[in-house]
């Protein structure tokens, strides 16, 4: 129970800086977002050099990185996607996508990992489920945000339909690649105790992780800042204002994460998906509500999506009881 605690802390911990995150650009000129990124991973990187440290240097396992480079590839449509659809429809549908992705990796062993048990699986598939339909109900919280507030730019309404709906697979697609994003480190867990895996006495503490998956990040932006560069010929966009909120942003992501892996080490990743995910939904959901209130009608689709999340985090935390 102690365990169970602590797993459910670091849970809520890790949802209040994942959802605020990107709040510190959201006011910012990032252009097409290149730039942004790389300042926003290399702010990642090092907070994982100082958390590297503070746990003495673990043992580096390339393969690792390997889920850097899937997050940092999902990373690259943050920013048009915001600009696009608004932080808090994007934030909604790209996290139910990685609900989906990241509970069902874990819970049916996808990628060669060992699929995690939990000792009520009804009762976890029923959280998870109404998770991801916690996202779909919250999808229709009104806010302020228009895909392209000058009617000149896109005089048609079909376009305007089709770039939305652009920009929703776009969210989609980040999602998906989100939710793998952390295969690579389930499946150097679950080969630690093969005798003829190469993996074989690896770590099974989560945070021993975080540096090589954060290293895999950094890399993976740098090789992307340097095509975009090359593509740009050497004359890349970039915004001096962006600098700080990015730094910002990717100390706030970096301290999220280890938050997350800590609740992975107490909890496991099938059932700190769904409740890190639909907690991350009201929360979001919560600041379009407080800011952008749009009458009764609102409030009732609130106050739904919010018992149907609270509903599901419930039944997935008691799932592992």
């Amino acid at each position: 129970m102690t365990h169970f605690a602590y797993g459910i802390a670091a849970n809520v911990v890790a949802v209040l800086l994942y959802g605020s995150n990107f709040v510190p650009v959201k006011r910012i000129e990032t252009g097409d977002g290149m730039f942004f990124q790389w300042v926003n991973c290399a702010s990642i990187w090092v907070v994982s050099m100082v958390g590297d440290l503070m746990l003495q240097s673990p043992k580096f396992h390339p393969i690792a990185m390997l889920g850097g480079v899937i997050w940092a590839t999902g990373n690259l449509t943050v920013v048009p996607v915001i600009k696009a659809i608004g932080l808090g429809l994007g934030i909604l549908i790209w996290g139910s996508s990685s609900l989906l992705m990241g509970w069902a990796t874990s819970r049916f062993g996808w990628f060669g990992i060992a699929a995690q048990d939990v000792s009520r699986p009804i009762l976890n598939y029923c959280g998870a489920g109404l998770c991801l339909l916690s996202g779909l109900i919250f999808f229709f919280v009104k806010t302020d945000v228009e895909l392209h507030p000058n009617s000149e730019s896109i005089p048609l309404l079909i376009d305007r339909v089709s770039a939305l709906i652009g920009c929703c697979l776009l969210a989609v697609m980040s999602g998906l690649l989100y939710g793998s994003s952390f295969a690579p480190i389930l499946y150097i867990k679950s080969h630690s105790s093969c005798r003829d895996s190469i993996f074989h006495g690896a770590s099974v503490y989560d945070l021993d992780y975080v540096y090589a998956q954060c290293s895999g990040i950094f890399v993976a932006s740098t090789v992307y800042f340097a095509i975009y560069c090359a593509a740009m010929n050497n004359r890349p966009r970039v915004y001096s204002r962006a600098i700080l909120p990015g730094l910002l942003s990717g100390l706030m992501w970096a301290l999220a994460t280890y938050c997350w892996f800590l609740a992975n080490n107490y909890l496991s990743a099938v059932i700190t998906y769904p409740i890190v995910t639909a907690k991350l939904n009201i929360f979001n959901a919560n600041i379009k509500h407080l800011f952008f209130p749009q009458g009764l009608t609102n409030c009732f689709i609130f106050f739904l999506a919010s018992c149907v999340v609270l509903t599901g985090s419930l039944l997935t935390a008691i799932s592992k009881l």
